[in-house]
């Protein structure tokens, strides 16, 4: 029998967040409590008060109970996200939104997010199809990088809010509540980040329960942290609710609710608060002892675990025995698995099971219809215990090494279970499985790594979550390490688990203080190069020498990149034609690399790069990611050197052909730095609409898609530098320019730092405004810069700082940094991303300030002759005029017959 008593507080705060949801004030209330408070029940008694169908018409507002599942709703991705919108779907709705849903779960073969999408969602499909393509390849090569994954996960999340949004607009207000959410896998609460800024004015109220002691949890650890960020951000949608003791008046009515009819001593209340502190579970141990020849006599033990152990201690041993291994399974269990440990008869289990349920309590079988889908085929009784608390307390009646035995039992048993297919189990119970190899210890090391790496693969492919496949990943390498050292199974699940990770996480890749812990990225990368050579494997040690040249980029910079990623080349090539397609891919990222010391070499390993694809028909599968990704990186780069090379109108044909391209493909992955790299050369044209044109486009994108992203800040930089044009636009322009600073350092990809730092500086410069922090961002660069080897962001710094002095006055440091710029580009040549005769002309300019008269008219003489060259290579006559005239400084350069005397501006 189920009491619920007192909690008027508690519920009257759910009433006026559901009373104000329902006059169109959104709220996010979290009820917190120590495990065992009643914080689920108060849950539960609230949405049966309001309705438990989400139909109910007698409320002013729907409500959608769902709690995660501990130790299958800490995995499963979007786990309680997709229990809400299956409640929600109601035949009798009568809503279009769903209807593939229920035809896809009628099917039975809804078992994911994207699955779930792909069915609600009309043209989503492809984009999902496309992403377990690129995903699998992901998993099958590591070579594709994160920032083409990133689209499909961030779809697969937005689809998902949108269409619960859309379901809370479609009836009355919507009261979602969410019970453990420290339990909750991280795609949930990514879902729930993103979903908190939107429910403002939207017709969706979050009622979200939590443990006190979350951190020790599932996610807990993660949770507090989005708490923290939830209540500093959203101040005034956000709430928190402690639940109290119970008081003495509310203890006496549970008394009274469990004794009945049998009398108890008017004291005997007041004394059981006081023993209990009022904690709901330990008052209903303490009462759950009683037995009728107790009379008024209940036993008070001096703690909750005290009160735990007396009522598990009343079983005989056989019952105990069975109590204990089915606590170590968790909070609840699988008769057939508990036979099979046992070695006893399955019948006889089950009948002990039964027996313990109607004589003790303790246990509760669940209905078939409780059971969750992926277990509705298992051929075995499902036991819940009462209570967490329960379960804890009898797992611990047993010696860590039994503990541990039991776990690895478990998990042998669990593929066993009747209906269980051994290739194609669950993936609820596959987590099951790898979680008890993972509690058994080191001498289950193999079997936890080979679990959770599968895991990881499964999760990443068919549910699209990267978030989950890391954790899976990162179990999936400490239980590598700990199987003994020499055995080419342990260095071989190294090499697989690392590249997986490494290329999931690739988007948002920092070194710093993280390089100093064992998964520090370039750590990582050097551990699976090392684990390569010693399994022999030619192609492996080509896949990973790549890694970690892209790895040291990350964390070391330029220099000792390059060394190795022209290495990788050379391994690959040493592969002969089994090593063709890692070739290709090597090439591409040291041909990448290599512009940033040395243009016109890096350009011949693109165009190289390139006639090897064509030579190549196998490397023209069209349904290959890997080379898809590689071939399109190639393109954009070659256009773009050549850009910086000063081959204006080959660069401008090759970036307009790859971004019309790109924007035909599905998931349109590069898609923002192909648009980057058009842009930058529309902007050295003057085409001043058409730069603005792409980079809208590629803002619109990427905030479509949602989350940070460095090319999105790089793009957002961009349009502020064009804003400058225009002095009404000022203050915007340094809004994005900031925008953009902030964004960079959030994600940190080590080529994009200094550029947008430079470009932050660029428009500082140009509206006027705060020069002292310009200056402090140029030094910044020019320390950054120094230590990674980005020369052409060390010359712009230098050019920067220059004019900073000059404008400030201080002629002499002026033309020092001018200079520095000078040997920096006479040393390296041509660089990307910077305009050789803009180096020269400001140098010039300081110099002029010093009186070197002879050296500015030569400098000056060098930058309008690169200007003209640079014209020379357009063969469209209305572009060469416009380069020739409305870019700033070129019209400086060849029209102010002042210039040479010192009277022209920067431009």
């Amino acid at each position: 029998m189920t009491v619920f008593v007192d909690r008027e507080e508690s519920l009257a705060r759910l009433e006026s967040a559901a009373t104000a949801l329902a006059e169109g004030r959104s709220s996010v209330l979290f009820v917190e409590g120590d495990s065992g408070m009643g914080k689920s029940s108060l849950l539960g008694e609230f949405a049966r008060r309001l309705g438990t169908s989400a139909d109910s018409q007698e409320q002013p507002c729907r409500v959608v109970l769902v709690r995660a599942a501990p130790g299958i709703g800490s995995r499963r991705p979007y786990g309680p996200v997709l229990d809400v919108l299956h409640a929600l779907d109601r035949p009798a709705q009568g809503r279009r939104r769903l209807a593939g849903l229920r035809r896809t779960a009628a099917r039975g073969a809804l078992t994911a997010a994207p699955d779930l999408l792909s069915a609600a969602v009309p043209g989503l499909g492809a984009v999902v199809a496309a992403g377990r393509v690129f995903a699998e390849a992901t998993v099958a090569t590591g070579s594709i990088p994160g920032d083409s994954l990133l689209p499909v996960q961030s779809t697969v999340t937005r689809q998902l809010i949108d269409v619960l949004l859309q379901q809370a607009r479609a009836d009355r207000p919507l009261l979602l509540m969410v019970d453990d959410i420290q339990l909750c896998d991280v795609s949930t609460l990514e879902f729930l980040h993103l979903l908190l800024p939107r429910i403002e004015g939207e017709p969706l109220g979050l009622v979200l329960g939590l443990s006190l002691y979350a951190a020790a949890e599932g996610n807990g650890r993660a949770v507090d942290q989005l708490l923290d960020a939830w209540q500093r951000d959203h101040t005034e949608l956000v709430s928190r609710h402690t639940l109290p003791p119970l008081p003495a008046w509310a203890v006496r009515e549970l008394v009274d609710a469990r004794l009945q009819s049998h009398p108890a001593p008017a004291d005997f209340a007041v004394r059981l608060t006081g023993a209990t502190g009022g904690h709901p579970i330990f008052v209903e141990q303490c009462l759950r002892l009683w037995r009728p020849e107790d009379g008024v006599r209940v036993p008070l033990p001096g703690s909750l675990p005290a009160a735990v152990l007396d009522r598990f201690r009343q079983l005989d041993p056989a019952a105990c025995e069975l109590l204990v291994t089915g606590a170590t399974m968790g909070e609840f269990f699988f008769a057939h698995t508990l036979a099979e440990v046992s070695g006893s008869p399955r019948i006889q289990v089950q009948d002990l099971l039964h027996r313990i349920e109607r004589e003790h309590g303790l246990i509760r079988c669940r209905h078939r219809d409780e059971v969750p889908d992926w277990a509705a085929g298992l051929g075995t009784d499902w036991y819940d215990f009462e209570h967490r608390v329960l379960q804890r307390g009898i797992r611990g009646e047993q010696s860590e090494g039994a503990r541990r035995q039991r776990h690895a039992d478990i998990a042998e048993a669990l593929p066993r279970l009747p209906g269980v297919d051994g290739g194609a189990a669950p993936l609820e119970l596959r987590v099951l499985i790898a979680d008890h190899f993972l509690q058994a210890g080191p001498a289950y090391a193999a079997q936890t790594a080979a679990a959770h790496y599968g895991l990881a693969r499964s999760v990443a492919v068919e549910d699209l979550s990267f978030a989950q496949a890391e954790q899976h990943c990162r179990t999936a390498i400490e239980s590598a390490r700990l199987m003994p050292a020499g055995r080419p199974e342990r260095d071989r699940r190294l090499v697989e688990a690392i590249e997986l990770l490494l290329s999931i996480t690739e988007v948002r890749w920092k070194g710093g203080e993280g390089e100093r812990e064992s998964m520090g990225i370039d750590a990582l990368a050097a551990e699976a190069e090392q684990a390569a050579h010693r399994l022999g494997d030619q192609l492996l040690i080509a896949r990973t020498t790549l890694l970690r040249g892209k790895t040291l980029l990350a964390v070391h910079g330029v220099r000792p990149s390059l060394a190795k990623l022209e290495e990788a080349v050379e391994r690959a090539r040493e592969c002969g034609e089994a090593g063709r397609q890692a070739l290709f891919v090597a090439m591409v990222e040291y041909g990448r690399q290599l512009p940033k010391r040395d243009l016109r070499a890096g350009l011949r390993v693109l165009l190289d790069a390139e006639r090897l694809y064509a030579s190549e028909p196998r490397l023209g599968e069209a349904e290959n990611p890997v080379l898809q990704h590689a071939r399109n990186l190639n393109e954009m780069q070659i256009g773009v050197n050549l850009f910086d090379a000063g081959r204006l109108g080959e660069a401008r044909q090759r970036l307009l052909r790859c971004t019309e391209r790109l924007r035909g493909e599905t998931l349109r992955a590069e898609l923002p730095i192909a648009l980057n790299y058009l842009a930058q050369l529309h902007l050295s044209t003057g085409s001043w609409e058409e730069a603005g044109t792409v980079l809208r486009e590629a803002l619109d994108f990427e905030e479509e898609r949602g989350g940070d992203s460095g090319w999105h800040a790089y793009n957002n930089a961009l349009l502020a530098t064009l804003l400058t044009h225009d002095p009404a636009r000022h203050g915007e322009a340094v809004e994005r320019a900031r925008n953009a600073w902030l964004e960079t350092q959030r994600t940190w990809l080590v080529n994009l730092v200094p550029i947008v730092r430079n470009l932050y500086v660029e428009v500082l410069l140009a509206t006027g405004h705060d020069r002292s922090l310009a200056r402090r961002l140029c030094e910044d660069t020019l320390v950054d810069t120094r230590d990674s080897g980005m020369v052409r962001s060390e010359i712009a710094g230098y050019v920067l700082r220059s004019r900073i002095h000059l404008q400030d006055g201080e002629t002499d440091p002026a033309a020092r940094d001018g200079g520095h710029a000078l040997a920096l580009l006479a040393e390296h040549g041509d660089m990307p991303a910077l305009r050789t005769e803009e180096v020269l002309y400001h140098a010039a300019r300081a110099l002029l300030a010093e009186d070197s008269g002879s050296e500015v008219r030569d400098l000056l003489g060098r930058a309008r002759a690169e200007v003209l060259r640079k014209a020379d290579s357009i063969d469209d006559p209305v572009l060469r005029a416009r380069f020739l005239t409305d870019v700033p400084l070129n019209r400086a350069l060849l029209h102010d017959s002042g210039l040479d005397e010192g009277e022209a501006g920067a431009g």
